[in-house]
């Protein structure tokens, strides 16, 4: 890699506004607020909207949509063969 043109890569909280979760990784993100983690340092902290702790599909929380309603609503409109005659 070529000196001084990467952004520093530097450890990072990410935390969660929806669910009370929190995880620390590296990243070359920034934020000028921060937070003291479990092991007494502080790091830069980052808000997130939504992770795998708040996420309808990792909760299981998600709905399953009615897929085979809706093809055979569309075969109903335009026949079998999708309008190829």
């Amino acid at each position: 890699m070529k000196p001084a043109i990467h952004p520093a890569y530097r450890p990072v909280v990410f935390r969660d506004k929806a669910g009370d979760f929190a995880f620390l990784t590296r990243s070359t993100m920034t934020s000028d607020r921060t937070t003291e983690w479990e092991d007494g340092r502080t790091y830069p902290v980052i808000d997130v909207e939504i992770s795998c702790a708040s996420h309808p599909f990792y909760t299981g929380t998600a709905r399953v949509l009615d897929a085979a309603g809706r093809v055979e609503r569309f075969e109903q409109r335009y026949g079998r063969d999708g309008g190829r005659r």
